[in-house]
């Protein structure tokens, strides 16, 4: 064997040789391999590295080198076309939500995301309220399943009215409200109603659920309540997805009077409306009350997250619910999961208890006013072909009005290809978007600087791709 290839030949040898033998099975000494094919010790090392590197051996010093049980001949034989039959039709679509978390590569500037730049997160405070919490030994005992009694008193008075601590469910995030919410409130195969456009987590809730989605439209005050009575009359729906306060991705603030409409629309519908208070605390601006403080009749089952404006990991929200919807959310989360662990609990007690949650609510709607109006600015100066449907009073994104000739998706891939990335429009509609319609984000860059420079990426390609269509 010629030294100059005798390593990739030995190599080449010894894969036939694996594929041979099984999982287990002892391979000659690296003295037999010099001996039988005439070559050096570096070179059996380096073609046996070759073999570990590629998970076809293992080496074990002392004993010798063993095929491995996971090695790649093995995986790629594997045969799971079976599951397809199996599965049946029903497909789970995460790739809209995917999108929304994924973390960008290095020197990729985030337009997208629904989670602040965590140097705007309270992170110190929150570890200083989870060191006092879980310091106390009650804290990892189980806790009460429908959740803390004083963190089920924090949420109800937080929706107001009338709402009590009973009527509060603790439950793991925001979007594992919707999924107990759309699972306990609508049967598989039955339509459920939703604001066109909205937010991509409530569609893949719902049809993970095995619902039908139907679009409300909405205009810049929210969703039209004549256009509401008339998607109930239509399908039948009895549930109704809403997001009143800045909603997402739009920003609308719908008004009281509306709030009033489409309570009355819901309950001669004799439909449930499930109300999204994800943005409570993302404004410092007056808002209307929320629907459930509106409510008299167990028409809402409201939801209030955390994590927007705390952090990612907060995963607690609260779901006021009443009757019996409120009995079978209870059960769909005992039978899920139980009830969310008791040291983060604790944290949120802890946290919205002391005076860092008023501070950290001031600090934030200052950095979501000065953001806000920067990349409006930016996209004014820069970007005058893209309309911005609306400057919302808070929240996190801006919508935008693209010309008509321009592909959304396309544009967004084009954008995360020249380093920033966007979220398209399509993916917010539960059928055909009106048009070209595109997310853009303020609260996921690190500074302003680079929130400017992540325009300028977008407003680059933008212009490149009008020319070209």
């Amino acid at each position: 064997m010629k030294h100059d290839s005798s390593i990739a030949e030995l190599a080449a040898v010894l894969r036939e040789q694996v594929a041979r033998l099984r999982p287990g099975d002892r391979l000659p000494s690296s003295r037999e391999l010099m001996r039988t094919h005439g070559v050096s010790p570096v070179t059996v090392s380096r073609a046996l590295g070759q073999l570990a590197a590629e998970g076809r051996v293992v080496t074990r010093p002392g004993s010798g080198t063993f095929v491995a049980h996971s090695s790649a001949s093995a995986v790629a034989t594997v045969d799971v076309s079976w599951q397809t039959v199996a599965l049946g039709d029903r497909v789970v679509d995460e790739h809209g939500l995917a999108s929304l978390l994924a973390q960008p590569p290095d020197g990729v500037i985030p337009l997208t995301g629904g989670y602040a730049n965590p140097a705007l997160r309270p992170a110190k405070e929150l570890a200083a309220a989870a060191g006092r919490a879980v310091r106390r030994a009650e804290a990892w005992s189980m806790p009460p399943l429908p959740g803390l009694p004083e963190l089920r008193r924090w949420f109800a008075a937080e929706a107001g009215g009338d709402v009590t601590a009973s009527d509060v469910l603790v439950v793991g995030g925001g979007q594992a409200a919707l999924n107990h919410a759309f699972r306990a409130l609508a049967a598989p195969g039955t339509p459920v109603l939703v604001e066109t456009p909205t937010y991509p987590g409530a569609l893949a809730a719902a049809r993970a659920a095995g619902l039908r989605v139907a679009g409300v439209p909405i205009d810049r005050d929210g969703v039209r309540p004549e256009l509401l009575a008339e998607a109930f009359a239509v399908t039948g729906a009895r549930v109704f997805f809403c997001q009143p306060t800045l909603h997402n991705p739009t920003g609308a603030v719908l008004s009281r009077e509306r709030r009033e409409q489409v309570l009355a629309v819901a309950r001669a519908a004799g439909a449930f409306v499930i109300e999204d208070d994800y943005a409570r605390y993302l404004t410092a601006a007056p808002v209307p009350p929320p629907l459930v403080a509106l409510d008299a009749h167990g028409t809402v089952v409201h939801t209030n997250s955390l994590s927007k404006i705390l952090a990612p990991s907060v995963r607690v929200a609260g779901v006021v619910a009443r009757g019996p919807a409120a009995h079978r959310l209870r059960a769909a989360q005992l039978v899920e999961s139980f009830f969310v662990a008791r040291p983060l609990q604790e944290t949120v007690v802890e946290f919205t208890g002391s005076p860092a949650w008023r501070r950290h609510l001031a600090a934030m709607a200052a950095h979501i006013a000065t953001r806000r109006d920067a990349l409006a600015a930016a996209l004014t100066a820069r970007m005058p072909e893209a309309e911005i449907h609306l400057v919302p009073p808070g929240g996190l994104h801006l919508w935008l009005h693209l010309p008509p000739q321009v592909d959304d998706l396309a544009l967004a891939e084009s954008a995360r290809q020249a380093g920033v990335l966007v979220s398209p429009g399509r993916i917010y509609y539960p059928a055909e978007p009106p048009g070209p319609r595109l997310r853009v984000t303020h609260i996921a860059a690190t500074h302003l600087p680079e929130l400017a420079e992540g325009v300028d990426r977008l407003a680059t390609v933008l212009r490149a791709q009008a020319k070209t269509v």
